[in-house]
């Protein structure tokens, strides 16, 4: 029996059910599809464009975005819609490999390298407020101007292209409130919205993902002093116990009030910005 705060909070994050079969996934995955190709004929645009980490959300985005523009090429003819994939390391990503085998499994049309670096450290070098900082909360900032300017990259390649940007939130991310406010939280798209975790990884793994991607441990990768620092370490919680949470199944009162208090603490994250 699941309490009134999970029924509220699955119901305003608009939870999918779980797959009662595989008939149901594949219908979820079309569904997922037709939203990006309704997106791009609606806009007016033809290109999308996804920063990919290597992890399994970003790879099971890219895998969709990909599928849907090949689709919409047959069914109208137009060979301008296009996917581009684009890799946004700091300096050297120390998961680099996982990265490019999702590249590989992605296929997609384009695909692009902007390392962000300079820009990071060229701000943050001019953001005095940084310097007083201890290492732990400096190293810590420093991690949402790397998420920020990640999606200002995208966002100039989409621009250059008269394109969409893609985000990779889902449900199990946003009751965590586990992404940076107009960093990777800013998107056109979000086609894995309402799905948890669990969810996401069985559909990669019907795309044919490999199981190494299906599978990486989930890390938001932007502390230098912690890198490829576990989400679930962030989190308090495991990605189980959230999906659980989210499915209206009854977890451990640690969990459940881990979830609640962070999902109410996170509110402003999930809302346009406040007016009078």
């Amino acid at each position: 029996m699941s309490s009134n705060r999970q029924q509220e909070i699955a119901k305003a994050l608009d939870v999918v059910p779980p797959f009662a079969d595989e008939a149901a996934l594949v219908a979820e995955v079309e569904r997922r599809k037709a939203f990006i190709k309704n997106c791009l004929r609606t806009s007016g645009l033809k290109v999308l464009v996804l920063g990919i980490s290597g992890g399994v959300d970003s790879t099971t985005a890219g895998r969709l975005a990909q599928l849907s523009v090949e689709e919409l090429r047959s069914e109208t003819g137009d060979a301008g819609y296009r996917f581009i994939a684009v890799r946004l390391p700091y300096n050297v990503q120390h998961d680099e490999q996982d990265a490019q085998v999702a590249m590989n499994f992605i296929r997609a049309d384009e695909e692009e390298t902007v390392n962000i670096a300079d820009s990071v450290l060229g701000l943050a070098e001019q953001v005095s407020h940084l310097n007083h900082l201890a290492d732990a909360r400096r190293d810590f900032v420093t991690g949402n101007i790397k998420a920020r300017i990640r999606m200002v990259a995208q966002f100039a390649i989409a621009n250059a292209n008269n394109g969409l940007v893609i985000g990779t939130d889902h449900a199990a991310e946003a009751v965590m409130g586990f992404f940076t406010k107009f960093g990777d939280g800013a998107c056109d798209l979000a086609p894995l919205s309402g799905l948890v975790k669990n969810q996401v990884r069985s559909i990669a793994r019907y795309l044919g993902a490999p199981e190494s991607a299906v599978h990486k441990v989930p890390t938001a990768d932007l502390e230098e002093l912690r890198p490829g620092k576990p989400d679930e370490e962030a989190h308090g919680v495991s990605y189980v116990e959230i999906d659980a949470f989210l499915h209206g199944q009854q977890v451990s009162q640690h969990a459940y009030d881990v979830i609640v208090r962070t999902y109410d603490n996170t509110q402003h994250k999930r809302i346009l910005p406040l007016v009078p």
